[in-house]
């Protein structure tokens, strides 16, 4: 195997493909032996990085002389060549690429022979045996009924070339196929890569995610120019993908962990709107900044901190105070099992400075405040000693003489002194008023008696 990963096409071949059939007899033994082949296979990768493009069926195809491309049709052979004996009414016909049961008959350090029951034994070459893994090698026993590819019916010698490997590989096809039918989502690890992307096992197979199909997680993982740069620090990682495009004749797996992420996301969700309770505190990371709000991930599922719940200050977007991959701790708030939507408070993790208005503050005092915000029917203002605070200057409260517009009495940025008139500390409401800051209604609340 030479051919590094790294140097594969996004659309190069990773694998390779026959038809097949299987019985439901060897499934027992089958999933023993994809998972001590998968075992071999991972170890294989282990010490071969980066991953190899070649399959290990394509490298017996290849020592075997035979190619999946380069089968003849063999519908038209005596059937002489085909079977032992002619008049027995059960005996089967096989061809180059079947997949059938056999039951191992004997094997020796050099060949395992398998009764496939039509042609009597066929027999796994010592070629094959030399690649595979020791726990492989183990199921190998007498008696024991596994799946087989027929490499060839008949050689040169008369005998009919069989393949493990290739049948698990088969096998693996047929299940790719399954998942693109159903959908379902797929468990596996990186593998390795290519410049266009990852390289996924499915199984013995290598499939192939595009970097237009990485999960966003993994897209912001991205950087640096060269491969291994871009892709390195993935290999082995856990990735769940949903199969695309199954194409045998091209040697084609596409695969998309976009896919899984939506169907995984919201799974996860429902899990997790199931265990969390309005009051409780999480530590999670932003995932996205919109107009209204910041989405964050609070354990594999995302919750939504609306804008006014970002700050006790006024925050016009969230791009002012967040930054997406941040850590931030929040408030759940709400939860809304139907409709599967978490409400988050960032805010509510600092201390409410209304209770420094409630507790500091009182009707007809002298305060120091920025404008922040005109409107037509008054002018925001930020208090200077406590700037998370906002109150209203009523268009009425800026000046004794009539007033059409605030922007003809103060103007965005000022900095002007204030009186309080108006205190509502349940519903959060500051009034605020420029045109009784010397107005004798407040004297004796202004003179602070002769200074000694």
């Amino acid at each position: 195997m030479n051919a590094n990963v790294s140097g594969l096409g996004e659309n190069e071949e990773l694998n390779s493909s026959s038809p097949a059939t299987e019985s439901p007899q060897v499934q027992d033994l089958t999933e023993t032996l994809v998972e001590a082949a998968d075992t071999g296979a991972a170890a294989d990768d282990a010490a071969d990085t980066p991953m190899p493009s070649v399959t290990m069926e394509q490298d017996a195809e290849h020592e075997t002389g035979v190619g999946a491309s380069a089968e003849p049709a063999l519908e038209a052979e005596p059937a002489g060549e085909w079977l032992n004996d002619a008049a027995a009414p059960d005996l089967k016909l096989f061809k180059r690429g079947d997949v059938v049961d056999g039951t191992i008959t004997g094997t020796s350090p050099t060949a395992v022979y398998v009764d496939v029951g039509g042609k009597g034994e066929g027999v796994i070459p010592g070629r094959e045996l030399e690649r595979m893994s020791r726990e492989m090698l183990e199921q190998l026993k007498p008696g024991s009924v596994i799946p087989v590819y027929v490499v060839n019916p008949n050689d040169h010698k008369g005998e009919m070339i069989l393949s493990v490997n290739r049948a698990l590989e088969e096998l693996d096809w047929r299940k790719a196929e399954e998942h693109k039918e159903s959908q379902e989502v797929y468990e596996s690890h990186v593998a390795g890569y290519n410049k266009g992307g990852l390289i996924v096992r499915f199984g013995r197979l290598r499939g192939f995610v595009p970097q237009s199909q990485l999960g966003a997680d993994r897209k912001r993982q991205i950087s640096g120019e060269t491969p291994e740069d871009r892709w390195g620090a993935m290999v082995n990682e856990p990735i769940a993908v949903k199969v695309m495009e199954v194409d045998r004749a091209r040697n084609r797996l596409i695969l998309s962990e976009r896919a899984a992420a939506r169907e995984s996301r919201e799974t996860r969700k429902e899990s997790l709107i199931g265990k969390l309770q309005v009051g409780e505190v999480r530590t999670g990371r932003v995932v996205s900044l919109v107009d209204f709000g910041a989405f964050v991930d609070v354990g594999g599922a995302e919750g939504l901190v609306h804008l006014t719940e970002l700050s006790w200050k006024h925050v016009t977007h969230p791009r002012e105070i967040l930054k997406v991959g941040q850590e931030v701790t929040v408030e759940v708030i709400s939860i809304d099992p139907d409709a599967k939507r978490i409400g988050l408070s960032l805010k509510r993790q600092e201390a409410d400075p209304w209770d420094t208005i409630a507790t500091n503050f009182m009707i007809g005092q002298l305060v120091q405040g920025r404008v922040t915000k005109l409107t037509k029917f008054g002018a925001f203002t930020q208090l200077v000693d406590v700037p998370e605070i906002e109150g209203l200057v009523h268009i009425s409260e800026l000046s004794d003489q009539r007033v059409n517009h605030p922007r003809e009495v103060v103007k965005e940025g000022e900095v002007v002194t204030l009186r309080v008139v108006k205190m509502d500390i349940e519903n959060r409401r500051l009034g605020l008023s420029l045109k009784r800051v010397n107005s004798a209604e407040y004297l004796d609340m202004d003179w602070t008696g002769p200074q000694e």
